[in-house]
């Protein structure tokens, strides 16, 4: 008869729960400081730069047209418009419509920036960190650049649906903050807690990642996206953001891979 007997031997040094998150975040603000990963910021914050650009020249007069007239037939808009005008204040619809606008452009420039990082920086976050503090953990991740891209892919995709379908519950005053957050958080999580560890880890070894450090993963993806608020964050985010989910989920790989099934 046999007999299947886990033993883990994990580190007692090693981080778990909410430690293992803070100790990520440690971890990827000392390595975002090299020179090295300085340089890495240029390249998603140019794409993101360019996509705005073009994008708002392109899309800004057809969409603000747009907008002008589909708040046209929005009652309650038009009544709060016409009281503010009334009492000799200003059009709440020209600030509206402009804020809207910006609202759907600059997200849609900062989700190309994510993707970026994702598929292109990611490799250079890796085997920077890789050498330094987590060598000998071998690779053993398949069609690693096919994962990669689809998975890049399909949450950039998501993204843009979600966000633009739920913009218009942004007139319900806590859900123009939250909605925000949770799609970013979103974007963050999903991107990167898969490309982070897909040239390392095996598609199950992926699994039991995610299956374990859900939360953990989440947690990350909600702190990010909170930070993401404030606009200077934008010119570091991507890079650090793809740091942060490598030290979080290279660490969680290395515990994981400790552990040693023996046949009795």
């Amino acid at each position: 008869m046999r007999e299947t007997e886990i033993v883990s031997q994990y580190s007692h040094n090693a981080p778990t729960g909410f430690e293992a998150v803070v100790v990520a975040f440690k971890r990827a603000f000392v390595t975002q400081c090299h020179p090295k990963m300085l340089g890495a910021l240029l390249l998603p914050f140019v794409v993101a730069l360019l996509g705005a650009i073009i994008l708002l020249w392109a899309f800004w007069s057809p969409l603000t047209d747009w907008l002008v007239r589909e708040t046209a037939n929005w009652d309650m808009i038009n009544y709060v418009d016409q009281w503010l005008v009334g009492i000799g204040l200003f059009s709440i619809k020209i600030y509206m419509v402009s804020i809207m606008a910006a609202g759907i452009l600059l997200p849609m420039s900062g989700i190309l920036g994510l993707i970026v990082a994702a598929v292109v920086v990611m490799p250079l976050v890796l085997a920077h960190i890789e050498k330094r503090e987590y060598a000998g953990l071998r690779r053993q991740g398949q069609m690693a650049t096919v994962v990669s891209g689809w998975n890049a892919v399909w949450v950039g995709l998501l993204f843009v649906v979600g966000w633009l379908i739920t913009m218009p519950l942004w007139l319900v005053p806590p859900l123009a903050v939250l909605l925000p957050i949770f799609w970013w958080a979103f974007a963050f999580t999903r991107m990167f807690s898969v490309d982070a560890i897909v040239e390392h880890a095996s598609s199950e070894e992926r699994r039991l990642i995610w299956a374990r450090h859900k939360r953990q993963l989440w947690l990350i993806g909600g702190v990010l996206a909170l930070i993401n608020l404030f606009p200077p964050a934008w010119i570091v985010l991507p890079v650090f953001s793809a740091l942060v989910f490598a030290h979080f989920n290279l660490e969680a790989l290395r515990q994981l891979r400790t552990q040693q099934v023996i046949d009795v």
